[in-house]
């Protein structure tokens, strides 16, 4: 066999073997992933359930089915959990918020869009828990960190209700007071919600967006 072509064969089992390792280094990768995102699913019901302060590691560890030194692979400690499962809510309503805003339309239709995305959220677990739980175990470090997050959604919402008046789809108003007022409408839900209720989280959130768009007073003509 040429040099050449013993060179070749090498080079192409070098490429084999790398290709190789990379799959199986993606493949631990995505399932480290699954494994934590089921630690911080469990932990959020269960901070829903319990509260934070009464929810200790044994508690996610035995829900889990696992041992409480398995939990450590995936986090740090409970504040770690905590964090992460309102981070992953506010990131969901971020991302939401942006493809409503990449979807285009006018700003009213941006601001149902947006009230709906946030109101969704706050009926899955990881919203319930930036609602019911909030930053109160937090490090000052972790929320400050939140309350950035939570501050980009509130100027989104006072973005597009200055953008809704300026075009005239919305009646003239403080777009500070009405983006907290419409805030805080969709996160009430997130404190009485049950799935199991006579409405589905859908319902509720469209009724919630109703009564906010048109109001209750009822006006002549």
């Amino acid at each position: 066999m040429s040099t050449t072509k013993r060179n070749s064969n090498r080079k192409a089992s070098v490429l084999l073997e790398t290709a190789a390792t990379s799959v199986w280094t993606n493949v631990r990768e995505q399932q480290r992933e699954m494994k934590r995102n089921a630690v911080l699913q469990t932990a959020a019901r269960l901070f829903i359930e319990r509260g934070f302060h009464a929810t200790s590691l044994d508690d996610v560890a035995a829900r889990l089915n696992v041992s409480k030194p398995t939990l450590y692979y995936y986090v740090k400690n409970k504040e770690e959990i905590l964090l992460q499962c309102v981070s992953q809510g506010l990131e969901m309503t971020l991302e939401g918020i942006d493809a409503s805003r990449r979807a285009g339309g006018n700003a009213i239709d941006q601001l149902i869009a947006c009230m709906r995305v946030y109101g969704r959220l706050v009926t899955q677990d990881f919203g319930m828990c930036l609602i019911r739980v909030g930053d109160e175990g937090l490090t000052s470090e972790g929320r400050d960190q939140l309350r950035k997050q939570k501050s980009s959604i509130d100027k989104e919402f006072r973005r597009l209700v200055a953008a809704g008046v300026e075009e005239g789809s919305l009646n003239p108003c403080d777009p500070k007071m009405t983006a907290f007022a419409i805030a805080g409408a969709l996160s009430w839900i997130g404190r009485w919600y049950q799935s199991d209720g006579e409405y589905s989280g859908d319902e509720v959130v469209q009724h919630c967006i109703d009564t906010l768009m048109t109001g209750i007073v009822r006006r002549a003509g």
